[in-house]
């Protein structure tokens, strides 16, 4: 198993990358479909949140990543695995959160300066 893996739960994991597999029109195009986001992962002691709705197989996931400003774009999970902070910490998935809204929703409150 890849240590990105362990980013988040199996289940989790598992439905991101079906998202991705299938067959979503690009958006901004006819039939493009506003995916829900499916997990949150949060630096626990400083600046980083990453809300995302899907991923492929080799853990370039999409959705909304905020390190100071949001973007609507990819990351490369094994990075955020890799990632050591202070006192042994890593990346983690915020497990008490539950999507209400799809990913524009997100991206709209990130914009206008509301938490996501």
């Amino acid at each position: 198993m890849d240590p990105w893996m362990k980013l988040m739960r199996p289940k989790q994991l598992q439905q991101l990358i079906i998202n991705h597999e299938e067959q979503v029109p690009l958006r901004g195009t006819k039939g493009e479909k506003d995916l829900m986001p499916v997990v949150r992962l949060f630096n626990p002691i400083g600046i980083g949140t990453w809300i995302l709705s899907e991923c492929s197989n080799d853990g370039l996931a999409f959705g909304i990543c905020d390190v100071g400003y949001p973007e609507l774009g990819y990351v490369a999970l094994w990075e955020l695995a890799e990632l050591r902070l202070p006192a042994g910490l890593q990346i983690e998935e915020d497990l008490h959160w539950t999507p209400t809204k799809p990913i524009s929703k997100y991206m709209e409150d990130a914009k206008a300066g509301r938490a996501i």
